[in-house]
């Protein structure tokens, strides 16, 4: 009785600003139970996330709700994106976590798409992604002159397209004339890591700060061998690994590099609400999921499991993912060609 109490007197008579908002919000999280939808397999990078941010991003919301985590795989995440725009209550207590390269597949007119991008409402994202190509020692390929002078292409697994795994090596075909085959369907990078390991795939693209926690067996043994990034600039821990964009021999292969870039780096991995959700209540959420991005319990945690911690907020994401619909036409109709 104590404790509520003086709850209230420092609600309303000590905070001011920010958190007044905050407080306002505990009778409405308190009891309740927040659901993160992931729209991959358990076991593969957007699941480890999700549940690390789960395992702490409660105890930062008012009220301390109780926050679990589901499965949603399918059609590379493009259920969960529509299932959270559509179906979800907008009521702040169901969020999703799906590939922001969705984002960019809305804007070319993806059959089954049925959200708006520009209607979401950001929570923010864990990392920043980097993203690595990785291809299985069994090809004989260790750099990226190899590859350009394989004779077959290399096989490369996939969810779906709009996902950096299929994506990506299809721009890589297009815009550089690389080998690449991409076999795709797959729920998740775990599925793909089983295919990898059995030799009926030969390929990965993905983020390194997954693929360095989730396929670090591969990496330490040598199977996989990362031999090209897909970013603007180079990440500090693949310095001796070349950049795509210095390939590129065409203004249109930069472009198509530079455009893939932005739609499957800082916003690929978006923590997202439905539209319509009361603007302090996603403050509110906003609030706590970059205060559990810092607590020294998660950092620990993240550090163990080698995964990297490079938040960027709501309101940021937002903005980043306003800029992919700023594409040039003819950039769009390329794109359009070539993720068709």
């Amino acid at each position: 009785m104590f404790k509520r109490g003086l709850i209230s007197v420092l609600c309303v008579g000590l905070l001011v600003g920010v958190s007044a908002p905050a407080c306002a919000q505990e009778p409405f999280f308190k009891g309740k139970t927040v659901r993160i939808i992931v729209g991959f397999s358990p076991g593969g990078g957007y699941d480890t996330y999700a549940r690390l941010v789960g395992r702490h991003m409660g105890k930062h919301l008012p009220g301390s709700p109780t926050v679990v985590v589901d499965n949603m795989p399918g059609a590379g995440s493009l259920i969960s994106a529509n299932h959270i725009y559509k179906v979800a209550k907008p009521d702040g207590l169901t969020m999703a976590h799906f590939i922001g390269g969705l984002f960019l597949q809305q804007l070319l007119g993806k059959p089954g798409v049925e959200f708006d991008s520009l209607k979401y409402e950001y929570v923010g994202v864990p990392v920043q992604d980097d993203f690595a190509i990785g291809i299985s020692k069994a090809t004989g390929i260790t750099n990226i002159d190899q590859w350009f002078a394989a004779r077959t292409p290399v096989k490369f697994g996939g969810t779906a397209t709009g996902s950096g795994t299929d994506d990506i090596p299809h721009v890589l075909k297009a815009a550089l004339g690389l080998p690449v085959q991409v076999v795709t369907g797959y729920k998740g990078s775990s599925d793909i890591r089983l295919a990898f390991n059995s030799g009926e795939v030969h390929g990965f693209s993905n983020g390194w700060q997954s693929t360095k926690a989730t396929w670090s067996t591969e990496l330490e043994s040598g199977l996989m061998k990362i031999v090209l990034q897909v970013n603007s600039k180079s990440h500090p821990e693949l310095t001796q690994v070349p950049l795509a964009t210095d390939f590129a021999k065409t203004d249109e292969a930069r472009k198509l590099l530079q455009v893939i870039t932005q739609a499957h780096g800082a916003s690929v991995r978006p923590f997202v609400l439905p539209p319509g959700i009361p603007k302090e209540r996603v403050q509110a959420l906003r609030k706590a999921f970059m205060e559990s991005l810092k607590d020294p319990e998660l950092l620990a945690e993240a550090a163990k499991a080698k995964l990297d911690i490079n938040p960027l907020g709501g309101e940021e994401l937002a903005k980043s993912v306003a800029e992919i619909f700023k594409v040039d036409a003819p950039v769009v109709a390329k794109l359009k060609e070539i993720l068709k």
